[in-house]
């Protein structure tokens, strides 16, 4: 497809598309083949950019580290291109077409790259395709090229991309508008399972790929049914034409990224529900939270989105106070909408906070950072942990959503009902989302004063600035929830029920011990702990502990033979050195939390808890 452009005379010249073509020339060695093609390139020698990061992940991830070879032609002739920094490189003037070719290493199996072998391919655009400098609104074209018999004899594609004079997931043409959407279609290559249906009208589809017996017409219906409530909360986008989940199903992942017209997933293939299953197993129920949030993404990040992401510079870093709205707030509603609309059960949803509300509380993080700071810094700390992070950084999601929570809580209750987050939701989206403008760092704030009434900017200053306790208990009770915190009773124990895991003691090393090649390690050495005392470093390898082996099987079992207070001898290696120190057993701090409905509540309270809990 071309398009009209003006030229200095007010006559219009016919620009042609940008062409770009990937096929899988070499599975076995993971490597795609790229060329692009640009009509009229930069008559003053034309630069081609490869993102450093993916939007929905923020962190500089360097995609240009993967190429491999790349070259540049016209009409068959090499053109000179050198490279100009870690990024981009700038090619010889020429007056006639030039077609830029690399060769992409993709071996990343993440939502986030790019991946290639003899049984599939998957590719985010910003990890195979280079930008035209100065021409990125361009419209452009893609051909998929299938690979080399027999390798990929019965694969399909799976894209939200649309098609031009091709069939239905199968290799051929497809088009996008410019650069910035061509990147934003993750293509799946491969032998799929693919289930279809519409949410008010408009078609959806999930493409899975992985050894799976799920059932599919159950799968599809369940997607539909959160699909159809989060579109009943904000209405359908204008531009919302169709739909695509694109699920990886290994043995054991978990993770999502969104995408403005689908989202890309993994969990565990036996988290999907087989046919005969009536129940929704914890597993399944993990599953449909990770769709739910990266669906409610469409609205909150996709389209209704912070001014520095407005629009994205992909090479440097973006810095926003505001991820804890964007990703706290998706967090909030993903669980949210499950028991909204009828897919779990209401103490189903409790467990849920609950577990939510002991990751916070188990994280001394919280009491250092802001999650406006973990917004902020996002770049440099909440991407790129290390062993002491839960002792210095809070997670923007979790709190974040606990935030939410609070701040609905506190509307419903303060305006009587009148007013809730939804409310606010749907303002933010008909102010900035609707209209195509971008979220002003104040924003948010200011709109939930405005919608409500109230005057929310100690509350708020408080919980997104500050780093005290949020007041979850006293807002929780108002709703007719009762708000229990208990000791963890084991490494396994997650929160969420009165009784946790299979252990009896509530006695704790201060530390978090994790299985690794056979191994029990110490992964987290907590602030003020008894590892910590003891000089116990993360990645120090339990060997023994009183004489006796510590291994992953039996470290609760042995700590429940033993009483707050008794100093014994622990056995590590540090490296290949070995290094017996005393550590004194201490009692296992009150970091769990449980919720439960309380049976006898008045009217008034009864009324809060159902329009919370079911959204009426």
């Amino acid at each position: 497809m071309s398009e009209p452009e003006t030229n200095g005379t007010g006559t219009q010249r016919v620009m042609a598309a940008h062409r770009y073509c990937i096929r899988p020339k070499d599975p076995a060695a993971h490597l795609f083949e790229v060329s692009l093609t640009v009509e009229r390139p930069d008559s003053t020698g034309q630069i081609f950019a490869i993102p450093a990061w993916i939007p929905g992940s923020y962190m500089i991830r360097d995609y240009a580290k993967h190429v491999v070879a790349i070259r540049a032609e016209a009409d068959g002739l090499a053109v000179s291109l050198r490279k100009i920094d870690k990024s981009r490189w700038q090619a010889d003037p020429v007056e006639r077409p030039i077609t830029l070719i690399a060769e992409i290493y993709a071996y990343d199996p993440s939502v986030r790259g790019a991946h290639l072998d003899t049984q599939h391919a998957y590719f985010n655009g910003p990890c195979v395709f280079a930008s035209v400098v100065g021409q990125e609104d361009r419209q452009c074209e893609l051909e998929i090229l299938p690979p080399k018999a027999p390798v990929g004899r019965n694969w399909r594609i799976a894209t939200s991309m649309r098609r031009r004079d091709t069939a239905p997931y199968a290799f051929g043409l497809y088009i996008a508008e410019n650069y910035a959407e061509l990147i934003d279609h993750p293509v799946e290559i491969g032998e799929l399972s693919i289930g279809e249906f519409e949410v008010n009208g408009i078609p959806h589809a999930i493409a899975i790929r992985g050894r799976t017996r799920t059932d599919m017409a159950r799968l599809c219906h369940d997607l539909q049914t959160l699909c159809e409530h989060h579109v009943s909360l904000l209405g359908m986008p204008e531009d919302l034409d169709r739909y695509l989940f694109l699920l990886h199903a290994p043995s054991s992942g978990y993770g999502g990224l969104e995408h403005r017209w689908s989202s890309s997933l993994v969990c565990a293939r036996d988290n999907l529900p087989s046919r005969g299953d009536a129940e929704v197993s914890d597993g399944y129920r993990e599953f449909l939270g990770l769709a739910s949030h990266e669906y409610f993404h469409l609205w909150n990040i996709k389209r209704l989105k912070p001014e520095i992401f407005s629009p994205y510079d992909l090479s440097v870093e973006a810095h926003t106070s505001l991820l804890w709205v964007f990703e706290g707030i998706t967090s909030y509603y993903d669980d949210l909408v499950l028991v909204r609309s009828g897919l779990i059960a209401e103490d189903s949803y409790l467990e849920l906070l609950g577990r939510t509300i002991t990751r916070v509380l188990r994280g001394s993080g919280r009491a250092r950072q802001s999650v406006a700071e973990s917004s902020f810094d996002a770049w440099t700390k909440f991407y790129k942990q290390d062993a002491n992070a839960a002792n210095a950084i809070v997670s923007y999601y979790t709190k974040g959503s606990l935030i939410a929570l609070s701040l609905d809580l506190k509307l419903r209750s303060e305006t009587a009902g009148r007013v809730s987050l939804d409310d606010v939701m749907q303002a933010c989206w008909s102010r900035w989302g609707q209209s195509g403008q971008a979220m002003p760092e104040d924003g948010f704030e200011v709109l939930c004063t405005e919608v409500s009434g109230l005057d929310l900017s100690d509350f708020l200053d408080a919980m997104v600035r500050g780093t005290g306790e949020l007041p979850l208990q006293a807002m929780l009770s108002s709703h007719g929830i009762d708000y229990r915190i208990r000791k963890r009773s084991g490494r396994r124990d997650k929160g969420g029920t009165p009784v946790g895991g299979e252990a009896t003691a509530a006695l704790w090393l201060g530390a978090n011990l994790t299985e690794r090649d056979g191994k029990l390690v110490f992964a987290v050495v907590m602030n003020g702990g008894p590892a910590e005392f003891a000089g116990v470093a993360p990645g120090d390898v339990a060997v023994a502990l009183d004489g006796v082996a510590l291994t992953a099987a039996n470290c609760d079992r042995r700590l429940s033979s033993y009483h707050d207070g008794d100093s014994l001898e622990l056995v590590l290696f540090r490296g290949d050195d070995l290094i017996t120190t005393s550590i004194k057993i201490a009692a296992a701090p009150d970091d769990t939390c449980y919720l439960a409905l309380v049976a006898d509540v008045d009217a008034d309270t009864e009324s809060r808890r159902a329009a919370w809990l079911h959204g009426s």
